[in-house]
């Protein structure tokens, strides 16, 4: 995928998701959180109140931390595609 339509794909993908109604799996969810995190070089910690939520999240960017950006924004589109737009 080139540069720009790897970027506006993915950033299509992420409106998908963000306008999508009916509820995401829980696993599903945490794999789009961790690329997207990485998509976006945002490595802050998990805030969420909840310390569980957080440990799951953090779990999630330990799985995904040998991946770099290009491969987390493919990744990202693909589970959309695979999960989502069934």
């Amino acid at each position: 995928m080139k540069n720009k339509k790897l970027h506006t794909d993915f950033k299509e993908a992420v409106e998908f998701v963000n306008s999508y109604e009916s509820p995401i799996p829980a696993d599903v969810l945490l794999k789009l959180y961790a690329y997207y995190k990485v998509a976006n070089k945002n490595y802050n910690h998990p805030g969420s109140k909840t310390p569980l939520i957080n440990a799951f999240k953090a779990n999630a960017l330990i799985q995904a931390r040998n991946i770099n950006r290009e491969e987390a924004m493919k990744s990202y589109i693909e589970l959309v595609n695979l999960e989502l737009k069934k």
